[in-house]
């Protein structure tokens, strides 16, 4: 078996202002890491564009068609105090949408193990009708609908462990009783939700939060507490990674102290959960991540941990 890498060019189309964190030259950087990898275990895809179809899993369509009017012709626009979109904007959203279905497509019909989409713009923070903190759709949780929909799964897990919370993704799947959420973030810290009260319509919503200046001790030992038990009663069929890499110590917009080795770590032991539970199969997908040494760092030692589990 193999692991799929997919990405696409579109994803540099998307600019933002000058010192905006969510830049082109984070996924160049990871672009130059990703490309010291030489593994014949590595299948390289490009995204496929993702369907409005796709989308509506969890958005409305009225929210697509605003996403898409707000597109400027030239320049950039401000959507809101963090997010922002240029000319290929959208199609660079709708590479990260068709990335995740892609990659749930090709690790439940076998084509890989596991796969790893590292696209921008991010999307775990895309609530229903609203954009946020740089995302346009919230792509992880449309691939959990994707599996669930489409492919009759019945529990699909999704973890997060991007530093900010991912409301985004809580919010989409509030109401799925067939998709686990668990989420481990700094709080405080934007965008201020991930309360453990907050558990979902059908409990089925994990909050984890850490706190600020903590490292990598705390966040193991908040997983092999909460996270991994929860996972384990919950069996999931197939297990979404939300990689965030902005817990690291080195991130300029939060305060955890996590390492590469901590990133590792978790990678590892969730795909411990999916070999005792789904036969491996893992799809992961790029959130934040805003130092550029370390999330290129921290990302090739995530997709180094995901060809390791794919070729055994």
């Amino acid at each position: 078996m193999v692991t799929a890498l997919l990405t696409h060019p579109d994803c540099l189309g998307h600019v933002t202002p000058d010192g905006h964190p969510e830049r082109v030259d984070r996924l160049m950087a990871i672009y130059a890491a990703l490309d010291t990898i030489d593994s014949e275990q590595l299948l390289r895809i490009e995204a496929p564009l993702g369907e409005e179809a796709d989308i509506l899993l969890v958005h409305p369509q009225d929210y697509i068609d605003w996403i898409k009017a707000a597109e400027p012709a030239q320049g950039s626009v401000a959507l809101d105090a963090d997010t922002h979109m240029s000319k290929g904007s959208v199609a660079a959203a709708m590479r990260g949408v068709g990335a995740m279905t892609r990659a749930v497509d090709m690790v439940l019909g076998g084509e890989a193990n596991n796969a790893f989409a590292a696209m921008r713009p991010p999307g775990h923070h895309a609530e229903t009708a609203t954009q946020m903190g740089f995302c346009l759709f919230g792509n992880a949780a449309i691939a959990a609908k994707h599996a669930l929909e489409r492919h009759g799964l019945t529990r699909v897990a999704v973890v997060d462990f991007d530093v900010h919370h991912g409301n985004g993704t809580q919010d989409l799947l509030w109401n799925e009783a067939h998709a686990l959420f668990i989420s481990s973030h700094q709080m405080p810290l934007w965008p201020g939700s991930g309360a453990p009260s907050e558990t979902g319509a059908h409990n089925n919503v994990i909050n984890m939060p850490l706190q600020p200046e903590s490292g990598g001790r705390d966040m193991r030992a908040a997983y092999e507490r909460i996270a991994f038990p929860a996972l384990e009663a919950f069996k999931p069929e197939l297990l979404i990674i939300s990689a965030g890499f902005d817990a690291h110590a080195h991130d300029p917009l939060a305060n955890l102290n996590w390492t590469e080795e901590d990133f590792v770590w978790v990678t590892e032991e969730l795909c411990d959960i999916a070999e005792a539970h789904c036969g491996g199969r893992v799809v992961s997908t790029l959130e934040g991540g805003y130092d550029l040494q370390a999330l290129s760092a921290s990302s090739k030692a995530h997709l180094e941990v995901l060809i390791a589990r794919g070729s055994a």
